[in-house]
């Protein structure tokens, strides 16, 4: 089965922008309960933290691909954004920007119904998920309307948001 984020990425000539908006995702995945348990990443230990999505990340960022990542966060935050916040630099590390915004800051922007990829300002990925935040579905979206939403969107939350290396989650 391919990956439809991998496939976006790979064909992406000028920018890929990631929008995230829950508070929780794949409550089942063993790194965030390793996390719970008291594991953290060694930011000088690479070879710890380094993988295969990051060398995504690097290689889409070093040809030339803009990658920016906001993330519309409630406040207090869950414990699955705490761990997120967390494991966050080695993105940052492989050349992708992040920035944060708490939901409050949000309440008057038109957004998408769920968390989305865009690439290139022309095609965006929707991704559907179950209640307890696993992937259910994905969705390729081309329509100037959806794609002008998405933006406007997407730009309105990115100046808003503070960089991953300023916010401090509450």
């Amino acid at each position: 089965m391919t990956n439809p984020v991998l496939e976006g990425l790979a064909k992406a000539r000028h920018s890929a922008v990631h929008l995230e908006m829950r508070d929780a995702y794949q409550p089942s995945d063993p790194e965030f309960i390793a996390w719970q348990n008291g594991k953290r990443l060694d930011p000088s230990d690479r070879s710890s933290w380094w993988r295969p999505f990051l060398d995504v990340v690097r290689e889409t960022t070093e040809r030339g691909v803009e990658m920016r990542r906001a993330r519309i966060v409630s406040e207090p935050v869950t414990d699955y954004i705490r761990y997120e916040h967390d494991v966050t630099f080695p993105n940052v590390a492989a050349g992708e920007l992040v920035r944060w915004l708490p939901r409050r800051e949000a309440a008057d922007i038109p957004l998408p119904g769920t968390d989305l990829w865009m690439f290139d300002g022309s095609a965006v990925l929707f991704t559907y998920f179950s209640g307890i935040g696993e992937v259910a579905d994905r969705e390729w979206r081309t329509e100037k309307a959806v794609v002008d939403l998405v933006k406007r969107a997407f730009e309105t939350v990115w100046e808003r948001a503070t960089p991953h290396e300023e916010y401090e989650p509450v």
